[in-house]
């Protein structure tokens, strides 16, 4: 009977193994075509070319929204005084960005740190970027800088996001689609089935494997939240293509 017994829960733990790995393969697998997003990136400033392992994707990472770091002459310069916010002396300079990246995302082998300055774009075309301030600055000492959408520029005009912009939450919801990284996963907003995430719910990359609105069957992604490293954390998850500018 213990002979049986113990063949029984041999097949169970091998069943049990078997399909875990399965699952996880179905999760880093590269066969989610992530492609069906570029309808969400909608202004003039972002444009993407799909190919069939590739998509190219080409921004200005000015914003759809006003700002004080454009131009006093600009259609969407607006005047922000805030007690907590000081002016930095960089303004706003349309970029020349292009990022190619996987259509298809994958787990990486070894995973990439992500880079000073854009690591991504939002829906609204702004570069995104990780954690980490200028050389010699802690971001924390640099958030007095940003403008009344929480983005700014740096020096050679880049304006960009390290964290939760609430002009795309107005826009688009707290769970909508914020952008993409350079490996391809997709970066979604401060709640999930009407939950708030947090970092204890994400991995050290700062994402997880779930379903979303986008991807029914899931998809790994990244979340903004509200404490460091906000979006992205240890490196890349996936593989991360390319970007000139």
């Amino acid at each position: 009977m213990n002979v049986k017994l113990n063949q029984v829960l041999s097949l169970l733990i091998v069943s049990t193994i078997v399909i875990a790995g399965c699952k996880k393969e179905e999760e880093t697998s590269g066969d989610v075509d992530i492609s069906v997003l570029a309808s969400k990136f909608n202004t003039s400033n972002t444009t993407f070319t799909i190919n069939e392992s590739t998509i190219v994707i080409t921004t200005t990472s000015e914003p759809d929204h006003e700002s004080v770091y454009y131009s006093t002459g600009h259609l969407l310069y607006e005047v922000y005084v805030a007690a907590d916010f000081t002016q930095n002396p960089n303004e706003i300079v349309a970029q020349s960005i292009t990022m190619t990246i996987p259509r298809y995302p994958d787990v990486a082998s070894n995973h990439e740190s992500t880079p000073m300055g854009t690591m991504g774009v939002s829906v609204n075309s702004v570069s995104l970027f990780n954690q980490s301030a200028a050389p010699g600055d802690v971001l924390e000492d640099e958030i007095v800088t940003f403008d009344q959408w929480e983005g700014h520029p740096e020096n050679t005009g880049n304006y960009h996001y390290h964290l939760e912009s609430p002009w795309l939450t107005q826009q688009n919801g707290n769970e909508g689609l914020v952008g993409l990284l350079m490996d391809g996963f997709p970066v979604y907003g401060t709640h999930e089935n009407g939950t708030l995430i947090t970092n204890d719910d994400l991995d050290e990359y700062h994402g997880h494997f779930s379903v979303t609105t986008d991807f029914p069957d899931g998809i790994y992604h990244y979340h903004v939240t509200g404490e460091s490293p906000y979006m992205n954390g240890n490196g890349f998850y996936g593989t991360a293509g390319t970007i000139t500018q």
